[in-house]
């Protein structure tokens, strides 16, 4: 409930947060879902470049629709707000940019001078060249490109072989799944439900949330508070030893 906000321990929430299908009509505070966005912006990411957008659905009407794109499914239809998770990786320039101006300034702050310049210099080459060259996107042919630089390379030290246009999509969209979890246990936190949907028409819904081109949706999460039968019943996992592999 939400008087218990805050009082779980980290633990209690992992056990908490369930993806429920049915929420209750019952208002939730569109202001601590926000916040719970602020946490998500802390989620881990690749190169730290960020390359991801929030869309936090609260109007009536564009909830409706949303609904609709999400196949009227009842974790949508019942769904107090929605938060729509969209990769970004047009961004990648502008993101460069933004790594650059804070590598530099870490750098400055933290080292010794003889050793600024070669760091700031690492960095700008990090961020202007290769960077831009991995994300960007032609058509398919940057990735072959890529793939087969790599695999001259790799003959004579180990190298990342996960460099096509796709790879680098799905490391995109493994980004701004992190992300998602992470507003997923915030709103366990404050005693608030959510449901990760992949079963959407994406087309749908980038034209009702009026997206850019070069962007693409991760998922969408309902979030309410659960009403009952929202759970459909009891958590199962396959045994643990069946996944934990100790090396």
């Amino acid at each position: 409930m939400e008087n218990q906000t805050n009082q779980k321990t980290f633990e209690e929430v992992i056990h908490y947060r369930r993806s429920v299908r049915k929420y209750k009509d019952q208002a939730i505070d569109a202001e601590k879902v926000k916040h719970c966005l602020g946490l998500a912006v802390l989620a881990p990411n690749s190169s730290n470049m960020q390359l991801w957008s929030f869309y936090h659905v609260v109007d009536s009407e564009k909830l409706k629709k949303l609904s609709v794109a999400c196949l009227n499914q009842t974790a949508a239809s019942t769904a107090s707000q929605m938060v729509v998770f969209v990769t970004r990786q047009d961004l990648f320039w502008k993101r460069s940019k933004n790594m650059i101006e804070l590598e530099t300034q870490n750098v400055l702050n933290t080292s010794p001078e003889s050793k600024q310049a070669k760091r700031v210099k690492r960095w700008e080459m990090y961020y202007s060249k290769v960077i831009p060259f991995l994300y960007a996107r032609f058509f398919g042919i940057l990735g072959i490109i890529r793939k087969v630089l790599v695999n001259i390379v790799g003959l004579f030290r180990p190298i990342t072989y996960n460099v096509s246009e796709n790879d680098v999509r799905v490391v995109v969209h493994k980004t701004c799944a992190l992300a998602a979890q992470t507003f997923m246990l915030a709103m366990a936190n404050e005693g608030y439900d959510t449901c990760p949907m992949e079963g959407f028409d994406g087309r749908r819904v980038k034209r009702l949330l009026n997206l850019p081109w070069g962007s693409e949706v991760n998922m969408v999460v309902s979030c309410g508070i659960r009403d009952e039968g929202g759970v459909w019943g009891d958590r199962m996992r396959v045994p643990f030893e069946e996944v934990y592999k100790r090396l």
